[in-house]
C-alpha cells in the first residue's frame, strides 16, 4: 500500500489529507510539531480577545483523523532523505515515504536585530505564539506597553489583538503610510487614520534599530532609527514571513525563498512535493508573487495535489487573485488586481471614491485606453466573489462594472444611498456619462 507522509498540518496539509482519503485507500500520515490537531490559523487572533476558545477553531472533533485513517504524528523533521525515501524526527524516529508532501508553511522573519531573540521577543504565526502571548502579555498590569514592529496583516492584527487587553502599543511602520507598498495612496491614508483613532502610538517611517535588555535578558526597550528609546515589555516582530524550509537545506531539493516547484507542484525530485506558504513557483502565475502565504492557496493547491497523487495529474490554477482581511472594524476586499502607487502599471488607471464622513471606500483599476476592468479594492463594504470573478473572465469594461456594480454588493443599503454620488464623481473625473442599471436579483441568481 502507498504511504503518503505530509510535514505540515495547515490547510494545504490537511487538505491534500482529505482529498487524498476520499479517493484512494493509501496510508497517510501527518506530522508537525505545532498542535496535535488542525485549526485555523487565520482565527488565532480570535482566541486571545476572547471571542472563541481554541477547540472553537479546530474544524474537525478529534475523533475525525482515526475514523478517517489519517495518522497523526506530533514531532519535528530535522532531515528529509531522497535516496532512501525516509524522515529523520527530532526525537529519533525514522518514518518511510513512498510520496512526501512538505507543506511546513511560514516563519515569522527575523533581520538580524540585536536582540530580537531576547526573553518577550516574539511573531505572530504559531499556536506556540499564542500561548507564549499569553504569558507575556496577558493584561496591561503585566504587559505597561508592547512594541510592535511590521505594517502588515499580521502587525495591524497583533495590535487589534493588544488593545482587546488595553495594553498600550507603539507600532513601528517603515514605510511612509501604512502597507503603502500594496494599497493605493487614498485607502492607505484611511487606514492610518483608523489606527490613530483606536488609540495606537503609530509611527510611520520608523525602523527598528535594536531591541535593550534588562538584567534577566527580557526585552525592556526598543531603539528606533530617529533615536528614541520606547520602554516595554512585548516586542512582537511582524515584519512578514517567509518559508520553513531551513531543515531542507542538505536534502538535495531544489530551494530558492521556498521549495521550488512546477504547476503540478512537483520538485525536482520523483514523488516529492511542495504546497503552500512554503512553495515556490519556478515561474509566478500572472501577477502573483512566486510565493504566496495566503489561506485559500494552500487549500486550493491541496486539492490539485491529491488529484495529481491519487493518478489524476492536475496543474494548479488558482484563477483570479483575491483577498480579504480586517483592519480593526473595517472589512478589506480585493479582486483583480489594484497596484499600489509604487507598482501601479503605465497603463493601469484607479478610480477612488472615499464616502465623506464615514471609513467607507473603493479602488477601481482599468486599463487607460481599452478601459478594461483590471480589479476593485473595497473598504466597508462586502461584495460578491463570483461576480467579479466572471467579469474579470469576460473581460468587462469598467462603464459595466459601475453600471452593475450594485448587483455584487452584499449590502443594498449602502447603494440606495452612496451609489449616485460614486458614478457622479465618476463622470466628473473621466468625463464619461454612466448611469446605474436597476438592480435584479433574478439577474444575479441567473447568472450566478
Amino acid at each position: 500500500m502507498q504511504h503518503i507522509v505530509i510535514i505540515g498540518n495547515g490547510i494545504a496539509g490537511v487538505t491534500t489529507a482529505r482529498h487524498i482519503r476520499k479517493k484512494t485507500d493509501y496510508r497517510i500520515t501527518l506530522i508537525s510539531p505545532e498542535n496535535d490537531y488542525f485549526f485555523s490559523r487565520t482565527a488565532l487572533m480570535y482566541v486571545y480577545m476572547g471571542h472563541m476558545k481554541f477547540e472553537h477553531i479546530q474544524p474537525y472533533e478529534n475523533w475525525f483523523w482515526k475514523k478517517n485513517r489519517i495518522e497523526l504524528v506530533n514531532g519535528y523533521v530535522t532531515k528529509v532523505d531522497p535516496p532512501n525515501k525516509k524522515l529523520l524526527l527530532k526525537d529519533g524516529r525514522i518514518i518511510a515515504y513512498d510520496s512526501l508532501v512538505i507543506a511546513t508553511g511560514s516563519k515569522s522573519n527575523k533581520f538580524g536585530w540585536p536582540g530580537q531573540d531576547l526573553q518577550g521577543v516574539q511573531g505572530l504565526y504559531s499556536k506556540q505564539d499564542l500561548d507564549l502571548l499569553e504569558v507575556t502579555a496577558p493584561d496591561k498590569e503585566v504587559c505597561k506597553r508592547a512594541v510592535v514592529v511590521g505594517g502588515g496583516l499580521i502587525g495591524i492584527e497583533l495590535v487589534e489583538m493588544l488593545r482587546s487587553r488595553k495594553i498600550p502599543v507603539t507600532f513601528l511602520v517603515r514605510e511612509k503610510s501604512f502597507w503603502n507598498g500594496v494599497l493605493p495612496q487614498g485607502e492607505s491614508q484611511m487606514i492610518n487614520e483608523h489606527i490613530l483613532e483606536h488609540h495606537i502610538d503609530l509611527r510611520l517611517a520608523t525602523n527598528l534599530k535594536e531591541i535593550l535588555s534588562d538584567e534577566n535578558g527580557r526585552a525592556k526597550a526598543v531603539l528606533t532609527d530617529k533615536g528614541e528609546t520606547i520602554a516595554c515589555n512585548l516586542v512582537g516582530l511582524t515584519a512578514g514571513v517567509s518559508p520553513n524550509i531551513d531543515f531542507l537545506k542538505d536534502s538535495g531539493i531544489e530551494l530558492g525563498k521556498g521549495v521550488k516547484v512546477n504547476r503540478f507542484l512537483e520538485t525536482n525530485i520523483e514523488n516529492i512535493y511542495a504546497i503552500g506558504d512554503c512553495a515556490e513557483q519556478h515561474q509566478a502565475i500572472g501577477n502573483r508573487k512566486p510565493v504566496e502565504a495566503v489561506w485559500y492557496t494552500g487549500r486550493m493547491m491541496g486539492e490539485a495535489l491529491a488529484q495529481t497523487i491519487c493518478g489524476k495529474k492536475t496543474a494548479y490554477d488558482p484563477g483570479h487573485w483575491f483577498n480579504s482581511a480586517k483592519f480593526f472594524d473595517i472589512e478589506y476586499q480585493t479582486y483583480g488586481w489594484v497596484f499600489s502607487e509604487a507598482d501601479k502599471q503605465e497603463f493601469e488607471h484607479h478610480f477612488h471614491w472615499r464616502h465623506p464622513n464615514e471609513n467607507i471606500c473603493l479602488t477601481l483599476a482599468f486599463h487607460s485606453k481599452s478601459k478594461q476592468f483590471l480589479g476593485i479594492n473595497t473598504f466597508g463594504i462586502r461584495m460578491r466573489h463570483e461576480l467579479f470573478d466572471r467579469w474579470l473572465n469576460e473581460e468587462r469594461n469598467i462603464g459595466y462594472v459601475l453600471e452593475h456594480l450594485k448587483d455584487a454588493n452584499f449590502d443594498p443599503e449602502f447603494y440606495r444611498h452612496h451609489e449616485e454620488d460614486i458614478i457622479r464623481q465618476y463622470n466628473s473625473e473621466f468625463g464619461a456619462n454612466i448611469k446605474a442599471r436597476k438592480k435584479s436579483w433574478q439577474r444575479i441568481f441567473n447568472n450566478a
